[in-house]
């Protein structure tokens, strides 16, 4: 390939020298610009300014110097057509063979703290996307390169065969328009958020901007094909912001079930252990210390709990360590493991330990999306304060302070119980747990035969309305003494009239947390 030019326009300059140097050993012309044009002059390759190219300096502090006829002619030129080659010759048009070029770095700047709207603006890309796209376009005649990964395979594939494959260029253009895309899609969304009282929080056009963080084994279910994707600016109290220590990679029902637990610990500010299995919590339990507070929720339910996640809000240390590895869990979660805690678990090689911050949220909620067929749902998620002072006492008899501490807790995982979802629980240790079951009844049962003898003197937090009496009157027959639920039912006066006769206390909240 011998006589042909490369524009090359870095902002992430890995690996770009050795590249080039590839290209200039084969006999490429090396047109390229700025920062990117002085580190390989610094290489030793021969390069040519861009200025050199189109007879125009470089303006605008840098802003201007790729937007120009003679470039983008030269890219955009198709060489089987030949009025485009007599109009290139005739305004001295060179043709540009391969584009190499990435866009300046708007997320890492925009992730700096304390950042600027001006100074984000000044970190969008105008000449990149537009090389980029151009030479896409021409993808038959123009190889375009976004990805300094790809480098190698491209010079591999010229050496063997002298050029690249029609499919090569193809996948290549693909990829260009993938980063553009994602690039542009960032972009909109931070300057979204940036709109104040104008900002439409569902807009009409929706962008989001995802990259592929882990190839995983399979999916699901081995049969299945999956990825982790995660966002550009991921929370950092999240999965996609933890740092894995210790065991094997996570697979997808162990990042899914993570994000179940963490999402629920995150809730308690006393220490708090969680343990989850397919997605719904199988015990939760909050104590003055942790130890206290991972033996009632592995006591919550020790059968369940093998093989299950389990997140919690403190550092973990050695004791409640030696107190987990008594039995088999697939990962455990927690701000910070102590010296002594890590030791413990480095004899047990299989379990995955992952720190992730431990940080309220803030002011505003974040977003759940819930795939359809040809669509995307889309909700804000479920932020709250827990206001007892809002909740409306509706029986004669009022929850004592216990109660209204555990029905605090049970409202808490609760929320977070796949719909209909009971939680009976009693002095903040979940007893009993009835997730996705068709009817409220039967989550009620469920939670009840889960609890067992410690049912007699609990409180039970329903995710929704009673809407039959069945329910209440099973609770208060077994020993339940306050109940927690939205209200709003057409028949909550016989719920309420259910509790009176077996002196249970009730509290409306008037907030349902269907979680499908």
């Amino acid at each position: 390939m011998k006589g042909k030019t490369a524009l090359i326009s870095v902002s992430d300059k890995s690996g770009i020298d050795i590249f080039a140097q590839e290209l200039a050993a084969m006999g490429w012309e090396i047109v390229s610009t700025g920062g990117t044009a002085r580190t390989l002059r610094d290489c030793g390759i021969k390069v040519k300014d861009i200025s050199e190219l189109t007879g125009f300096p470089e303006i605008l502090e840098g802003r201007l110097k790729t937007l120009h006829p003679v470039v983008h002619g030269g890219i955009l030129g198709r060489r089987d057509v030949p009025v485009h080659g007599e109009q290139m010759q005739e305004h001295g048009i060179v043709p540009i063979d391969l584009v190499a070029v990435n866009l300046y770095p708007f997320a890492e700047v925009t992730a700096r703290e304390g950042v600027t709207l001006e100074e984000a603006i000044e970190n969008i890309d105008i000449g990149g996307p537009t090389m980029i796209r151009a030479a896409a376009k021409n993808y038959r005649d123009v190889i375009v390169i976004v990805d300094p990964s790809s480098y190698s395979s491209v010079i591999e594939e010229m050496r063997r065969k002298g050029d690249l494959s029609e499919a090569t260029r193809f996948k290549l253009a693909v990829d260009a328009y993938s980063h553009t895309a994602y690039y542009d899609s960032m972009i909109s969304n931070y300057l979204r958020e940036r709109l104040g009282e104008e900002k439409d929080v569902f807009p009409p056009l929706l962008t989001l901007p995802f990259s592929r963080a882990q190839q995983l084994r399979y999916g699901e279910n081995p049969h299945q094909k999956a990825c982790f994707y995660i966002e550009p600016y991921p929370v950092p109290s999240s999965v996609a912001a933890a740092g894995q220590l210790q065991g094997k990679e996570l697979s997808f029902n162990n990042i899914n079930d993570l994000n179940a637990a963490w999402e629920i610990v995150k809730e308690f500010d006393e220490p708090t252990a969680v343990a989850v299995k397919h997605a719904n919590p199988c015990g939760v339990g909050s104590a003055d210390i942790l130890l206290e507070a991972y033996r009632k929720a592995h006591d919550a339910d020790p059968v369940s709990i093998f093989g299950g996640i389990v997140a919690l809000n403190r550092q973990v240390d050695e004791d409640t360590a030696r107190e987990m590895s008594r039995i088999f869990l697939e990962v455990i979660a927690a701000p910070s493991f102590s010296p002594a805690a890590l030791e413990v678990f480095a004899r047990k090689k299989d379990v995955r330990l992952l720190q992730i911050d431990l940080l309220q949220s803030g002011d505003e909620p974040g977003f759940d999306f819930k795939k359809v067929s040809g669509g995307l749902l889309l909700q804000e998620d479920m932020s709250e304060s827990y206001d007892t002072g809002q909740w409306r006492v509706v029986t004669s008899r009022k929850p004592t302070e216990q109660e209204v501490k555990d029905l605090v807790f049970a409202l808490k995982v609760v929320k977070h119980v796949k719909s209909n979802a009971i939680v009976v629980s009693k002095r903040q240790q979940t007893l009993g747990i009835g997730a996705g079951q068709m009817s409220r009844v039967g989550s009620v049962k469920i939670a009840i035969g889960q609890a067992g003898e410690g049912v007699k003197g609990s409180i039970l937090a329903s995710d929704a309305f009673f809407p039959f009496k069945d329910g209440v009157e099973i609770a208060a027959l077994e020993g339940v003494t306050a109940i927690i639920q939205p209200g709003g039912s057409a028949r909550d006066d016989e719920a309420i009239e259910t509790c009176e006769k077996y002196n249970v206390a009730m509290v409306f909240t008037g907030k349902r947390y269907f979680k499908h």
